[in-house]
């Protein structure tokens, strides 16, 4: 449904605050992305609309996006330290969780992609993104680089952390994990830490301007192709994310690495199934 004809009411606007909280988790999750919850809620259009021509946009998309980027702020701040705490003390429960509102939320990504038909070169669309991503990301393992914060990749974050939410699909976390900048930048976010917080803005906010009005063409134009390829790049991440040492370490933790996943997907279906009769 398009955001900008949804009918005012408090049922709506509380779905919608909650969406923009799940959206602001998404984009601080590992192998998570922003964009692809923008796209799962039906928010991505306008969002992007709005980025790539705010002056023209601003009094239509605004007032409908409120409560959207009410509910992000709270997910994103809100859930940094949090999110730093868990995932030092618990990382492989919590990326076993995360995989499983991924893999919940993907039949919902699938029948986005479809919207507009598919062809076979959205099946190839799908296959050259997930080999691409799968090539990439393994790579990044394989080297193991690692790499010392400062400003300089600070603004590599905030770009980063853009692209995840202009990209559907492009978690930045799967890009900056390898390089050893995600936890510092995640806990500068969630200590409100000027010298992380400045710069990750200044690269998040010179990306929207460079690539909001390209990306937002390409998807008017070839759909199909780039919300396929979102597909491949969402199933490649979360493949890479998989702890399979710790959950073949012992029977024990295999049995709670698999009841969380499949909380995260029952999780993620019902919240799917939720969004669907709300904002129908």
């Amino acid at each position: 449904m398009d955001i900008n004809n949804e009918k005012h009411t408090p049922a709506r606007f509380l779905m919608r605050i909650l969406q923009g909280a799940l959206i602001g988790l998404g984009a601080v999750l590992p192998g998570i992305s922003g964009g692809v919850l923008c796209v799962v809620f039906g928010i991505y259009k306008p969002v992007m609309e709005l980025l790539s021509n705010p002056f023209r946009n601003f009094r239509t998309h605004v007032p409908r996006l409120i409560p959207v980027i009410i509910g992000m702020g709270i997910g994103f701040l809100g859930v940094a330290n949090l999110l730093a705490y868990l995932l030092d003390r618990y990382p492989d429960q919590s990326v076993c969780l995360f995989i499983g509102l991924i893999t919940g939320m993907l039949p919902s990504l699938w029948r986005e992609a479809g919207e507009q038909g598919r062809t076979k070169g959205s099946y190839i669309s799908m296959g050259i993104a997930f080999l691409v991503v799968m090539t990439l990301l393994t790579a990044l393992n394989v080297l193991s680089v690692t790499i010392e914060p400062g400003t300089g990749w600070y603004l590599f974050c905030g770009f980063c952390l853009a692209l995840s939410v202009i990209a559907p699909g492009m978690s930045f976390s799967t890009l900056l994990m390898p390089l050893g900048l995600y936890t510092p930048f995640v806990d500068g976010i969630g200590h409100l830490d000027m010298s992380v917080c400045i710069p990750g803005g200044i690269g998040a906010l010179v990306t929207v301007i460079c690539l909001a009005k390209a990306v937002n063409a390409l998807f008017e134009h070839q759909y199909s192709l780039a919300f396929h390829a979102i597909v491949g790049i969402v199933v490649a991440a979360t493949i890479m994310i998989v702890p399979i040492g710790a959950i073949t370490a012992s029977f024990m933790s295999a049995v709670i690495d698999i009841a969380l996943f499949a909380v995260g997907v029952v999780a993620a279906l019902m919240l799917d199934s939720f969004n669907q009769r709300v904002m129908a």
